[in-house]
């Protein structure tokens, strides 16, 4: 199983879950068709299937025209509002595509309808791989949309992190010195959240992902999966879990927020060339 990390957008991930037995390709959030199709060219695989971790347009926009570029592509998800859905799946569902083993993790929050996958192969060598969309990010989890901090503390603490702990995970956005930043300021003493942020920025620089992680590593440096460390309670004031948690992703929520983004549909305007006419007159 090869996974291929695809950038795209201002700081988002698509991927590529390629079985090198069959040649046969997943897809995981592919928002921009063009870029994706490039590298299935590149690889030479078939692309069998994509799978959606939840409807936002930055992860779901590209599924109606690969959907109408490749017929019989399956498209799943656990939400109606993914576009081109085509299989609905559920909390615990497995699936197959070649060597490749799927097991959907239902994760509320971020979205009410939020899907992570997990995927191995059967006697293999390799270390499972986590795609955990908007709900955990390397050194964070994503902001409460949908949800509440009860149900991101079930996401985190019941469902991903009982994964086993050599589980890569490959999140949805590249948010790493961000959220270790905001992790330093939780725990300022912590020196695994000094080293990671070192390695994040040098990372940052060269311009090069800051995925995958794993989920052991995350246990030590990511504040949302230490809500029970003495030093994050007393960040926030609070003892019980949901409540520190509640906490860290309302402080992290206004930590740093940057002066201007641009609009999101100002940056699909820009993807989709609609304003080369107009910058091509200066």
């Amino acid at each position: 199983m090869k996974v291929k990390v695809i950038s795209v957008l201002e700081d988002n991930y698509m991927y590529l879950v390629i079985d090198e037995s069959s040649r046969d390709a997943v897809a995981v959030d592919a928002a921009v068709p063009k870029r994706l199709l490039e590298i299935i060219r590149k690889e030479d695989v078939v692309l069998r299937a994509i799978l959606t971790t939840h409807h936002h347009w930055d992860h779901a926009r590209g599924n109606e025209e690969l959907a109408q570029l490749c017929p019989g592509l399956r498209v799943f998800g656990a939400d109606e509002r993914v576009g081109a859905l085509t299989h609905k799946v559920t909390h615990g569902q497995e699936l197959t595509f070649g060597a490749i083993r799927v097991r959907c993790l239902f994760t509320p929050c971020h979205t009410s309808g939020h899907m992570c996958y997990f995927m191995w192969e059967d006697d293999s060598p390799d270390a499972p791989a986590l795609f955990s969309g908007d709900t955990l990010f390397v050194g964070g989890c994503g902001q409460f949309f949908e949800g509440t901090a009860e149900q991101m503390h079930v996401n985190l603490t019941q469902i991903l992190g009982t994964l086993p702990k050599e589980t890569k995970v490959f999140c949805g956005h590249e948010c790493t010195v961000r959220n270790l930043k905001f992790a330093l300021k939780v725990e300022p003493e912590n020196e695994m959240v000094k080293e990671k942020l070192a390695w994040a920025k040098q990372r940052d620089d060269e311009d090069l992902p800051t995925v995958p992680s794993t989920l052991q590593e995350e246990f030590l440096y990511n504040p949302f999966l230490r809500v029970t460390e003495e030093a994050v309670q007393k960040f926030t004031g609070k003892t019980d879990p949901v409540e520190v948690l509640r906490t860290l992703r309302s402080q992290r929520d206004t930590f740093k927020r940057p002066k201007e983004r641009p609009h999101p549909q100002a940056m699909l305007a820009f993807d989709w060339g609609l304003f080369g006419p107009f910058l091509d007159k200066k």
